[in-house]
């Protein structure tokens, strides 16, 4: 194994090609294990982690294999099914294990899928043990034969925990009697979950997207495709909608009339409820760099200070942790409440959006008005490979030339996706038109200068 391993968000890939391959992931397992045992400084005997996984087909074949390496290594799988991807991180501390895996690629289409580790506490494995495990998988020191019995242990009934706490985020003052509310499961995790939780609370609900077959995880509908919920609102006559990602870590929201609240408006509306409830610990919020200049500009106005990071959930809980925040995200619609969990949890996200809602005595609509975007063009252009930025010179000094023409109105900012073959490119500025332009002119300078060919594009 010559390159990196683990992306922003663990390890993604397709099924049955490198690194996703039976022996590969076996032996991901046992590196993996044995580095967050180092980590907890605890005993093999009797150690245990626990495993969900997301709705796709190729899960349970995953699965199998991590459970083989985590025999390898000696320790005991706890397999808690099909569960959303906070679920396995609220569960870890609670059912005695010292690790927890999740087999998903979140948002990433059905033939994808990935593997992210927790640590003890429900945070993301970090990246000490995620380098101390690609060197020992590169050293290929790997047992031929299982110390302990590779069958998993049935901890399905363990999921009533996770739906107790999300059950227990929701005020106790609050119903959701008389709202029809559209909610979108994606086929994935939260399919057999938010549906029922929602109806619990009293709201009459119309679930779309809760029959996952295994090969139709975030196809055609859930966050990545949220006009969907948004025609159905309509349609329906609904209050307000909800949608989740495959693995249910992310939550969008849209108003009575379609409208959509991205992870900026669902970020703002909740730092204003927290700082009127005196809970907005350090006065401050996480975002990352791709967030909306409207929402800095309303936290500012309210008196809220801004912690700026890179992109991945990873980084927002990193500055929340350090700066000792309740609160932090992304405009895709990740965001901690950490007062609750250690990291995104969609289910928790709606909730905690509906009940502000709900606390307004106003339609959904009136959030949706918080504040003003600032328009944004977001350009996502497939690649075969990911030459490093700073090297590309010509593309550089194109970007340069787009921030000294946005100077003073806007920005620009330029990544490549940690989960996808993809050039992310986003420009914000006061025109649309405008924007998209100078998006196009980078995405054209980058081809040019990298031989790649822009023809490609979906």
């Amino acid at each position: 194994m010559s390159e990196k391993l683990f992306g922003t968000d663990g390890v993604r890939g397709i099924p049955g090609r490198e690194p996703l391959t039976p022996l590969t992931i076996e032996k991901i397992a046992f590196h993996a294990a044995r580095a967050l045992l180092r980590g907890r400084k605890a005993r093999t005997a009797g150690a245990r982690i626990a495993l969900g996984r997301d709705t796709r087909g190729s899960g349970p074949a995953l699965a199998r294999s991590l459970a083989r390496g985590f025999a390898a290594a000696g320790v005991e799988t706890l397999d808690l099914g099909v569960i959303p991807t906070p679920g396995v991180s609220y569960l870890v501390p609670r059912v005695g294990a010292f690790a927890g895996v999740v087999v998903s690629a979140s948002h990433n289409p059905a033939e994808y899928n990935g593997i992210k580790f927790f640590d003890a506490l429900g945070f993301k494995m970090g990246p000490g043990l995620e380098a101390e495990s690609e060197r020992a998988l590169r050293s290929d020191r790997f047992p031929p034969q299982p110390r302990g019995s590779a069958a998993p242990t049935d901890g399905s009934a363990h999921r009533a925990l996770y739906v107790d706490f999300l059950r227990s985020a929701f005020p106790a003052t609050l119903d959701l009697t008389g709202v029809r509310l559209v909610v979108d499961c994606a086929n994935g995790a939260a399919a057999d979950i938010a549906p029922a939780l929602l109806a619990g609370f009293g709201a009459d609900v119309i679930a779309v997207g809760v029959k996952p077959n295994g090969r139709n995880i975030n196809k055609g509908c859930g966050a990545l495709a949220a006009d969907n919920m948004g025609r159905e609102v309509r349609r329906r006559r609904a209050d307000a909608g909800v949608a989740f990602d495959g693995d249910a870590d992310r939550a969008l929201v849209c108003d009575e009339r379609g409208g959509l609240l991205d992870g900026d408006m669902v970020i703002g509306t909740a730092a204003a409820r927290l700082l009127a409830r005196g809970g907005l610990h350090g006065g401050k919020v996480a975002l990352t760099v791709m967030s909306n200049f409207g929402l800095i500009k309303f936290l500012d106005s309210k008196g809220i200070g801004v912690v700026t990071t890179p992109v991945g959930d990873r980084h927002v809980t990193e500055a929340i942790e350090r700066e000792g925040l309740s609160l932090g995200g992304e405009n895709s619609g990740h965001v901690v409440f950490r007062d609750f969990a250690p990291t995104g949890d969609g289910v928790l996200t709606a909730l905690q959006t509906l009940a502000a809602w709900r606390e307004s005595g106003k339609p959904m609509s009136a959030l949706r008005r918080l504040y003003a975007p600032t328009p944004q063009t977001l350009l996502a252009l497939r690649v075969s490979a990911k030459p490093a930025l700073e090297r590309l010179k010509k593309t550089r000094r194109e970007i340069a030339g787009v921030a000294k023409a946005l100077s003073g109105r806007g920005r620009i900012y330029v990544r490549y996706s940690g989960t996808e073959p993809a050039l992310r490119v986003l420009v914000e500025g006061p025109s649309r038109p405008e924007n998209a332009r100078f998006a196009a002119a980078v995405g054209r300078a980058y081809f040019a200068e990298t031989g790649q060919t822009l023809e490609d594009q979906p």
